[in-house]
């Protein structure tokens, strides 16, 4: 018989796993609710958006093309114009709903930094119609100045291999 090493957390961080999961929850829950300016917040001023080209998930946004390569200050304008109604592929808003998996804290630095895997599906309803965005997420967070998490990179990595039939990615991931 072989010996499975346990994968799960020491008991002492199991209050960041906690911690961790259910600020993906509150993420969620304000993307859902289309509560953008709020979610920003969550982004500190080098704080960068990613989601990687569907054929090369692994890529390197210094010298490969992504679907969103956002610092905060374009950020900020994606979130601006999301939220008037000249952005057309999203007003009306559309509906949308998130599920979060199999959250991980990785990689702790000595720094305080440290990373966040987790799996997620989004659906997206709207004019009839309803696409599903699978994939995980790869984040670094830091500790804010109120004592919750601050992304220094929000990184979602679509499983799909192409955006057929969706065609783009009008939402937040």
């Amino acid at each position: 018989m072989v010996a499975v090493q346990s994968a799960l957390p020491p008991v002492e961080s199991l209050a960041l796993c906690h911690e961790v999961e259910q600020f993906l929850y509150y993420e969620a829950a304000l993307l859902d609710s289309w509560r953008l300016p709020e979610w920003l917040d969550f982004f500190g001023p080098t704080g960068q958006y990613l989601i990687p080209a569907t054929d090369k998930p692994d890529g390197d946004p210094a010298r490969d093309l992504f679907l969103v390569q956002d610092d905060r200050f374009l950020l900020e304008q994606r979130v601006n114009s999301l939220m008037r109604r000249a952005a057309h592929a999203e007003y009306p808003h559309s509906r949308t709903r998130r599920l979060i998996t199999n959250v991980r804290v990785t990689d702790q630095g000595p720094d305080g930094t440290f990373g966040i895997a987790a799996n997620f599906a989004v659906y997206r309803m709207r004019s009839g119609a309803m696409d599903t965005y699978v994939g995980h997420y790869e984040h670094l967070v830091e500790r804010a100045e109120d004592g919750g998490f601050r992304f220094l990179i929000r990184r979602s990595v679509l499983d799909l291999d192409a955006l057929r039939p969706h065609g783009k990615v009008s939402i937040i991931l």
